[in-house]
């Protein structure tokens, strides 16, 4: 017989099932937006001794894609280099108003420099020449010593495309504008000192530096701690 304790077990049981019932699944997240279309300079370069990749879809931020912006160095004379390398900018100042930017990626701590100099030439596809300060920390470049001759040209080097050469008071400073710079590293520290930009880049400023420009490099108040990779 159905009694009222029974009707009463049955409704908290049902309230009690209501109450476990799982909750409902949230709604599925939209997919991110595709990455913004890279320029077309920014495509595969064939016209080179050595064939230069397109730089990859969403891997570059656009703010670090070559562009023409307002110049923030307004005082400073048209042709001179200005790195920034906490923001991983390298401007080119072409008038007093506009300025060429670059995204660049820089030195990392303990082998980061910066001054003042003078770009005293500029190679298309540079032998690498590796410093003996860099031989002492990485025996294994000792091949490609300045004694030995350096590196051949080609997608193996590390100075890429196009190599600037800084000097001090007539002296080589060893740092370098240079190509080469994995997109996904560009606008980081991580490099043994020089400035490293796009191949597609380094042919872009190669082309539009004049000789014996002035090249500064602010210094990084960043923490120190990133270790180079080369």
């Amino acid at each position: 017989m159905f009694t009222r304790r029974a009707f009463l077990a049955t409704g908290v049981a049902s309230t009690l099932s209501a109450c476990l019932q799982p909750p409902e699944p949230p709604e599925a997240a939209a997919p991110p937006p595709p990455p913004p279309p890279l320029p077309a300079f920014y495509g595969a370069v064939t016209d080179e001794p050595f064939p230069i990749p397109a730089v990859p879809p969403g891997v570059v931020a656009p703010e670090l894609w070559r562009q023409g912006v307002a110049n923030p160095f307004p005082d400073e004379r048209p042709g001179t280099i200005i790195v920034d390398p906490d923001a991983g900018f390298l401007h080119l100042v072409t008038s007093r108003d506009s300025a060429m930017r670059y995204g660049a990626g820089t030195g990392a701590a303990a082998f980061a420099w910066s001054g003042t100099a003078r770009l005293q030439f500029a190679r298309a596809w540079p032998r690498w020449k590796v410093p003996d300060e860099m031989i002492a920390r990485r025996p294994e470049l000792a091949p490609y010593s300045v004694a030995n001759g350096g590196m051949d040209p080609g997608p193996g080097n590390p100075l890429g495309a196009r190599a600037l050469y800084l000097f001090q008071n007539g002296e080589d400073t060893l740092y370098r504008i240079h190509g080469a710079c994995e997109p996904e590293y560009l606008g980081k520290a991580v490099s043994s000192g020089c400035i490293r930009l796009l191949d597609q880049d380094a042919i872009d400023l190669h082309r539009r530096a004049p000789h014996g420009a002035t090249v500064r490099v602010l210094p990084s108040l960043l923490p120190k701690g990133l270790a180079a990779l080369y």
